[in-house]
C-alpha cells in the first residue's frame, strides 16, 4: 500500500464520538403512608425543556394489570405530566410504562444511548416527577440539571405522596 492511502483511510477511520454521552439514575422513594385505603401511587418521571415543554419521558408507573386497560383511566390524576405529555400517549409505551412500585426506594437507570436520553441536546433541564394515588393526595417535585455535565447528585423531598427523589447524572 502506499503511504498516500492511509491519508485517505485514517480520517475514515476515526470519526468523533458525541461527547455529551452520559447517563442518569432515578431513585424515587415510595413513602409508607397510614391509610385505612392503601392504593399504590400511580408515578410519572419526566425531562422539561427551559420552556416547560417534555423533551422525554422517563417512566410511568401505573395499573398496567387491570381488566381492559382500565388502569389508563387514572393516568389523567397526575395533572402535570398528563397535560404536558400524557394525553397525547398510547398507553403502554415501551420501555416507559410499567407496574405501580410498592413501599420503598426505587432505582431506575437509563444509559445515554437510551431512547429515552439519546435525543437531548446539551443545556438546562429540569427533572420531574409526579405521584398520585387513588383516595390520596397528589404531589409533584423537580429537580433542576444541565445535561451532560460534571458529574452531579442532585435530589428533592416529597412531603406526602413522594419521599425523597435523586438524580445521578454520570458523564
Amino acid at each position: 500500500m502506499k503511504p498516500s492511502m492511509f491519508k485517505i483511510l485514517i480520517p475514515a477511520l476515526t470519526l468523533p464520538l458525541p461527547a455529551f454521552a452520559a447517563d442518569l439514575e432515578l431513585n424515587i422513594e415510595v413513602p409508607r403512608i397510614n391509610a385505612a385505603e392503601y392504593h399504590r401511587p400511580y408515578v410519572a418521571a419526566w425531562i422539561e425543556k427551559a420552556d416547560n415543554s417534555v423533551a422525554s419521558n422517563l417512566l410511568v408507573w401505573y395499573d398496567v394489570d387491570m381488566k381492559n386497560g382500565e388502569g389508563t383511566k387514572w393516568l389523567k390524576d397526575m395533572r402535570q405530566w398528563w397535560r404536558r405529555s400524557g394525553r397525547t400517549l398510547t398507553m403502554p409505551v415501551d420501555g416507559v410504562s410499567g407496574a405501580t412500585r410498592p413501599v420503598g426506594q426505587h432505582a431506575v437507570a437509563f444509559k445515554g444511548a437510551s431512547k429515552q436520553l439519546a435525543g437531548l441536546a446539551p443545556g438546562s433541564y429540569t427533572l420531574v416527577v409526579e405521584a398520585a394515588r387513588e383516595v390520596g393526595g397528589r404531589e409533584m417535585v423537580t429537580i433542576p440539571f444541565e445535561w451532560p455535565a460534571k458529574a452531579q447528585k442532585l435530589s428533592a423531598q416529597g412531603k406526602t405522596e413522594l419521599g425523597k427523589v435523586a438524580v445521578t447524572v454520570k458523564p
